[in-house]
């Protein structure tokens, strides 16, 4: 049977319980779905469905299932790893028509949403009863929930309220055999293996998330940010530390080096100091008490750790202003390459200094600027490479600076992903992460859920193969091409 023959019986079986509009395969309804935020890699999948219930996703995977067609389940599209990638064989299933919030319960705290609701409508939803949703990604008003747990998202304000895996309770899961089942409980802990965690940031290789429980906190009763300016980048790097052994956890605590800043000032007029090298945003939240007392002792351990300036937001206003710039920084700085690359690498705080000085030697080697943002707090770095894929070649090179950024990242004791998962973008460097047999026990619990290695395939996990490939060649700056995927 030709692949024109198995793509005519899909869109027959498909059309049998979905609507026309819900099913797609022509190349001018395909495009839209030919990558996510890594749009340097892209494939035409071979159908798109957008079925909008839960019966519709398990018969959808049970045509898939038995007729061996790759599922990739898509959320809306942020992702960037390339986790959303199609295949050009395979069935690319988009979550975008389930976006209900099924139910919120004020009192214990929760909310059942659907993976299509956006992360920022959950907050938006609850705040009438003066509770939101912690995690909150750049991408918060567009990115949705589904894809927040497929990868694990953080936010600004994951150093003190944790990361998607942290707020959430329970979670329905359609199997690659069609089941449904239910993961987690609503009570704060369930018997059984921790499959929750498992589940989250497991990239949709081991099932599709259909329904998400939500942990919802109190809106703190104030919340204040200092923003501090330093004349070098380093400073500002030993200065996240100082805070932390200080006994202060901040609510947000977030780095820009001097192309950041000028970028997002350019952008959004946030008030930032263009002659800074370096900022700090540092959010102390929690009751007025605590906040007040906590205000001073961070200032002056700014200070002593060599900022030129403190200032402290003086209103809700500026406050809202200063975080404005912080998370528009992705599409600032877009502004200022016709390209960008960003990287996603974690690493202990203490080494935050001489990671950054890595990279700064890095760039200049390599002869790519680099804007720097981190979640300093957490020690999550996202390094945007500037470059131009018009330029022949440069594209290569700019994914091998990135390459080598990640294993500095691992050379310091720290790992390849903070957050944006490994998807395709990182897959080769996890055969410097992980030795063979971690990557062995990987694929046991792919296998467990998947033997047939039908969801998102290709995606998070590389083969030993390839791990053998890649150190018979000696690849330690870079990455094994993919010839099957057009390159832009």
């Amino acid at each position: 049977m030709t692949s024109i023959d198995t793509k005519q019986q899909l869109i027959s079986a498909f059309c049998d319980f979905l609507p026309a509009t819900a099913v797609l395969f022509k190349d001018e309804d395909l495009h839209p779905y030919e990558c996510d935020g890594l749009s340097a890699y892209r494939q035409i999948p071979m159908i798109v469905v957008l079925p909008e219930s839960i019966n519709e996703v398990q018969r959808i995977i049970k045509i898939c299932h038995q007729k061996n067609i790759p599922v990739i389940a898509r959320g809306a599209g942020t992702g960037l790893s390339g986790g959303a990638l199609p295949l050009a064989d395979g069935v690319l299933l988009s979550l975008a028509r389930f976006k209900e919030i099924i139910n919120i319960d004020p009192l214990a705290r929760t909310a059942r949403v659907q993976p299509g609701v956006r992360n920022l409508a959950i907050s938006e939803a609850v705040k009438e009863h003066g509770l939101y949703y912690a995690p909150d990604p750049s991408s918060q008003i567009a990115c949705t929930i589904g894809g927040n747990v497929a990868e694990n998202s953080g936010g600004v304000h994951c150093l003190k309220y944790g990361l998607t895996v942290h707020n959430i309770l329970k979670l329905d899961i359609v199997t690659i055999d069609g089941e449904l089942i239910t993961i987690g409980s609503e009570a704060l802990d369930s018997p059984g293996y921790d499959l929750l965690a498992l589940m989250t940031g497991s990239e949709g290789m081991l099932g599709v998330i259909v329904e998400v429980t939500v942990k919802l906190l109190p809106i703190p009763e104030q919340a204040k940010v200092i923003m501090a300016s330093f004349d070098d980048v380093f400073k500002a790097g030993n200065a996240v530390a100082n805070i932390i052994s200080a006994g202060i956890i901040p609510a947000g605590l977030e780095m820009m080096d001097k192309l950041a800043i000028k970028a997002a000032e350019d952008f959004i007029h946030a008030g930032y100091p263009l002659d800074a090298e370096a900022i700090l945003l540092c959010e102390l939240d929690g009751s007025s008490i605590e906040v007040n007392e906590l205000i001073p002792l961070a200032e002056k351990v700014l200070q002593e750790s060599g900022a030129t300036e403190t200032r402290l937001a003086k209103d809700d206003i500026e406050r809202a202003r200063f975080w404005q710039g912080r998370k528009s920084a992705f599409p600032a700085v877009g502004r200022m390459a016709p390209d960008y690359y960003c990287m996603d690498g974690t690493i202990p705080r203490r080494e935050l200094a001489n990671v950054l000085k890595r990279i700064t030697d890095l760039s200049k080697e390599y002869d790519l600027p680099v804007a720097n943002v981190f979640h300093a707090g957490d020690g999550n770095m996202h390094p945007l490479i500037l470059y131009d894929a018009n330029i022949e070649g440069e594209l290569e090179r700019t994914e091998e600076f990135g390459a080598r950024i990640l294993e500095a990242c691992v050379e310091a004791g720290g790992t390849i992903t903070g957050e944006h998962g490994v998807g395709m973008e990182k897959i080769d460097q996890m055969c410097v992460q992980f030795k063979s047999a971690e990557l062995s026990q990987f694929h046991a619990i792919k296998n467990a859920f998947d033997p047939d290695g039908l969801l998102n395939p290709g995606k998070a996990v590389p083969t030993l193969h390839r791990c053998a490939e890649l150190g018979a060649m000696h690849v330690h700056h870079g990455r094994l091409a993919h010839p099957e995927l057009p390159r832009f």
